[in-house]
């Protein structure tokens, strides 16, 4: 047997008919979730004809597609074994379908990668680590009394423990992996971040202080459980799960369960503890979750400092002020205001002439440059023609009117490509460049607050909504600009209608 072989029952997904053959499949699947196994034809065409797409759908395609599902194993067809009811049933030797295990299990994760979307989900929970703790202490309590429950009991406790592990290892990977990704660096660069900053500071905090308090606990105990002193407790579990009738005839050896058991017992040793080959994984994600919060407290310093630039100096002045009130003669003052403004009588020559590109080049080992001053007189004037003064009345108007023109025609184009009280970008198949310059601004302005709610130059109140699961293409005659979907709605709709556009630009 070869040990990995193709995977015929995952042909229907990238197959030429997959609308067809996903819908049906997914049918079965929701009706395999609430315990229905076996489905006849007419339920699932009846189903199908209710769905977009399937208006011209006929019942003889749809026994073409269960034919070849039935040659991908994607469905088991078994003959009804009631009576024919008609001659034409008789003739088509009535069959009900039942999906097989590939199908389900393809099925339930493509439904869950479409409800987790395209990014990373995870989180980090220090509730699994103290429930892992638990099951961990039970075991441990179980292996030094050596009085063993039932093997189902210790089935039980094996599975518990080890669901939490799979749920740790798969919440921190993710979480970890989403913090890292394309689109949280750039969200943490923007001016936004700062609203989530705390959120997040506490968050990554709070997690690491219950993961140090948890995670020594849970390395005491590991430490004092050896895999000679668990063999007699894995025993147990393997022989529960060999009392569980298989009729595949796939059934592994004992020795070979074992052997598998302790593997993973190995694995959530090594996770915690380290191995010969390197430290624990435990280790790691603390160095990287302290690693986050440092990372977040640069960005939040960086945009803060970014902030500090625009600020008003009025408060600094006053103090500034009030200090050289306060100082007893003017020698004090001199050295206050040397300190504060620098040295006043030192002089700074600059030219705007350059006379080498070499850097390393001394002063003394450059050129000199003339430079032709003016005399200082109070007579002096330069010689200047006379000119007589324009009247520049009729540029300003000109100007005027094209300055009006392009606001009544961004207004027009607002109202061109509203739907309602809406304009989605994804519905416009070409839009000039001016007004995807107006939208752009509109766009840059709403990332910037956390309600996403703006007031644009014609005076109207827009939410902008931006999709994170899809991305468009805007067509301009300058170009084409791959973006996410974007859809502006106007707040203020019913206030408008009642105002005529060219009010706001005259």
């Amino acid at each position: 047997m070869e040990p990995y072989k193709k995977v015929v029952e995952a042909s229907y997904l990238t197959a030429d008919k997959v609308w067809s053959y996903r819908a049906i499949l997914h049918y079965f699947y929701k009706q395999h979730e609430r315990m229905r196994e076996f489905i006849f034809p007419e339920e699932v065409f009846a189903y199908l004809k209710d769905q977009p797409g399937f208006e011209r759908y006929t019942f003889e395609e749809l026994q073409q597609d269960l034919d070849q599902l039935v040659k991908w194993n994607n469905l088991i067809a078994t003959q009804d074994p009631r009576k024919a009811r008609t001659i034409e049933e008789f003739k088509r030797k009535r069959f009900r379908y039942q999906c097989t295990p590939y199908t389900v299990e393809f099925e339930r994760m493509l439904e869950q990668m479409e409800k987790s979307g395209e990014g990373f989900g995870g989180s980090l929970e220090k509730k699994e680590f103290e429930r892992l703790y638990q099951s961990l202490g039970l075991l441990h309590q179980i292996l030094t009394k050596g009085d063993y429950p039932s093997d189902d009991e210790c089935s039980q406790i094996w599975n518990d423990l080890f669901g939490y592990f799979r749920t740790i290892v798969k919440n921190t990977s993710d979480y970890m992996a989403y913090l890292n990704s394309v689109e949280v660096e750039e969200r943490m660069q923007s001016e936004s971040f700062l609203v989530y900053k705390d959120q997040f500071t506490a968050y990554l905090r709070d997690f690491i202080i219950g993961l140090q308090q948890t995670a020594q606990k849970i390395k005491a105990v590991l430490q004092e459980i050896s895999l000679d002193r668990l063999t007699p407790f894995i025993q147990r579990v393997v022989a529960h799960q060999l009392q569980i009738p298989r009729f595949d005839g796939i059934q592994k050896e004992q020795k070979e369960k074992i052997d598998e058991l302790k593997d993973k017992w190995l694995s959530l040793h090594s996770w915690f503890l380290g191995n010969a080959y390197g430290e624990s994984v435990y280790e790691e994600l603390e160095n990287r979750t302290n690693e986050q919060i440092r990372r977040i407290t640069r960005i939040i310093q960086r945009l803060g400092e970014r902030h500090h630039l625009f600020r008003s100096r009025k408060r600094d002045y006053l103090h500034l002020a009030k200090w050289f009130d306060s100082l007893e003669n003017l020698e004090e003052a001199h050295r206050l205001s040397a300190v504060v403004f620098g040295v006043f009588h030192t002089r700074h020559f600059y030219g705007d002439q350059i006379p080498t590109d070499n850097i390393h080049t001394d002063v003394w080992e450059e050129e000199p440059i003339r430079f032709e001053t003016k005399p200082k007189i109070r007579n002096y004037r330069e010689k200047t023609k006379a000119g007589a003064i324009e009247s520049r009345k009729d540029l300003k108007e000109k100007m005027r009117e094209a300055y009006l023109r392009e606001k009544r025609l961004e207004q027009q184009a607002i109202e061109k490509y509203m739907r309602g009280n809406e304009i989605r970008l994804e519905e416009i198949p070409f839009i000039e460049s001016h007004v995807r310059k107006m939208f752009l601004t509109w766009i840059s302005k709403a990332t910037a607050r956390a309600d996403r709610v703006i007031k644009t130059e014609h005076g109207r109140t827009v939410k902008v909504h931006i999709a994170k699961d899809r991305r468009i293409l805007l067509r301009s005659d300058d170009g084409v600009l791959e973006m996410p979907a974007i859809t502006f709605q106007f707040l203020d709709a019913d206030r408008e209608e009642t105002v005529p556009a060219k009010s706001s630009l005259s």
